[in-house]
C-alpha cells in the first residue's frame, strides 16, 4: 500500500497573543501521491496555519504530521531545512523573485541550497523546468522585467528544481488575470498527472477549486 504523501492527525494550535485563541481543532487528513488538493474556506479559518504546519515552517503546535515517510513533528530545525529543501517547492501569491536576478539564477537558488548537484548540472536542471513552465525562452532576462504571470511561472519552476514530493501553495494565482490563473492551474494540474506530485494549494478561487482532485473546506478552526 503507498504512503499517503501528506498525514495529519489530532493537529490542534493555539494563538497567545493578546489572548489565548484555538486556531486549528483536531485537524485530521491524508493526501495522497499525486493528488491536487485545494485548501478552502473563510479568512481566518485556519488554511494559511495549516499549510505552514504542514510546510514544517511551524512547529508550535500538538498532533503528528507526516511527509511520505518522514515523520517531521519534533524534529530539530536543521533536519527540517533539509527535507524542506529536498522534498518541499512552495509557490506563493507573491513570488518572492530576487528582481536583479535572472529567471535562470532565481530557480538555481535552492537546487545550489541543496548541494546534491554541481552548479552545472543545476543550471541544467534550471533550464529543464523553465522548459517546462514555458519560461526557456526568458532564462536570462531580469525577473524585474518579467510580467506578472510569467514571474510566477518562474516561480513555480524554482518550486521545481529539486524535484520535490510535495508543491505548496498559499493563494499561487491571487495576484494573477484569468489567463494567466488558466495557465498556472493547467501546469499545476500536469505536474500532478504527468510527474505524480503532490500539490496543496490555499485558495479563495471557486474556479481554482472546482479544476483541482478534491477539496478540504475548513471553517472555525476545523475541516467540514
Amino acid at each position: 500500500m503507498d504512503i499517503p504523501a501528506i498525514r495529519a492527525k489530532n493537529i490542534d494550535k493555539y494563538f497567545y497573543d493578546p489572548e489565548p485563541f484555538q486556531v486549528l481543532k483536531g485537524i485530521n487528513f491524508e493526501i495522497q501521491s499525486g493528488e491536487f488538493v485545494s485548501l478552502m474556506g473563510k479568512s481566518g479559518c485556519g488554511k494559511s496555519t495549516l499549510l505552514y504546519i504542514l510546510s514544517t515552517l511551524d512547529t508550535d503546535y500538538t498532533g503528528q504530521v507526516w511527509l511520505g515517510q518522514y515523520a517531521v513533528t519534533g524534529l530539530k530545525q536543521d533536519e527540517l531545512s533539509r527535507i524542506r529543501n529536498k522534498h518541499l517547492g512552495f509557490v506563493f501569491q507573491f513570488h518572492f523573485l530576487l528582481p536583479e536576478f535572472t529567471a535562470l539564477e532565481n530557480v538555481m537558488l535552492p537546487g545550489i541550497k541543496l548541494n546534491q548537484y554541481t552548479k552545472a548540472e543545476v543550471e541544467i536542471r534550471a533550464y529543464e523546468k523553465l522548459k517546462m513552465v514555458g519560461m526557456e525562452d526568458f532564462a536570462l532576462k531580469q525577473a524585474s522585467r518579467l510580467s506578472g504571470g510569467q514571474q510566477q511561472r518562474v516561480s513555480i519552476a524554482r518550486a521545481l528544481i529539486n524535484d520535490p514530493m510535495v508543491i505548496m501553495g498559499d493563494e499561487p494565482t491571487g495576484n494573477l488575470d484569468r489567463h494567466n490563473t488558466l495557465n498556472v492551474i493547467d501546469i499545476l494540474k500536469k505536474l500532478a498527472a504527468e510527474n505524480h506530485q503532490t500539490i496543496i494549494a490555499v485558495t479563495h478561487d471557486l474556479d481554482f477549486s472546482k479544476m483541482t482532485d478534491r477539496v478540504i473546506e475548513m471553517s472555525d478552526g476545523q475541516i467540514i
